[in-house]
């Protein structure tokens, strides 16, 4: 039987366990805009000014590989991270106290910076479209 659970640790708890859905739902948009907008604004801007402009080298020796090799890398590697996420998660679930709100919060900080990233390649790919150079 589970000891008695105060009101603070039961408020935190329940808080903790809400929030994998959400960090799932932060990860569905980090992998949207990492692997999908990426992959079609990459091949948007290879075919408006070239593979010279892809500043990633093996984005730019996917481009030029069969279209089952692009998308199966990408499926790939959503896959993997989905998988690794979970182990994530289950590492989280198993913490406690502190420890496991500084994990929540590194992890929040951690998909925050996932989205930022994705946000900054699609910009940086529209760049690339627009005016024809790189952001970076």
């Amino acid at each position: 039987m589970e000891p008695p659970v105060s009101g603070s640790n039961q408020r935190q708890s329940t808080i903790l366990r809400a929030r994998p859905t959400e960090y799932w739902g932060w990860l569905a948009v980090a992998l949207f805009l990492l692997l999908t907008v990426d992959l079609l604004t990459s091949m948007y801007a290879a075919a408006a000014v070239g593979l010279h402009a892809e500043a990633n080298p093996i984005m730019a020796w996917l481009l030029v590989q069969p279209l089952w090799i692009l998308v199966g890398t990408h499926v790939v590697a959503a896959v993997v991270s989905a998988i690794a996420f979970e182990g994530i998660l289950r590492l989280l679930n198993r913490s406690t106290g502190t420890g496991q709100r500084l994990f929540a919060v590194s992890l929040e900080c951690w998909l925050g910076c996932l989205v930022a990233f994705g946000l900054f390649l699609f910009a940086n790919n529209v760049s690339v479209i627009v005016h024809g150079m790189s952001l970076l």
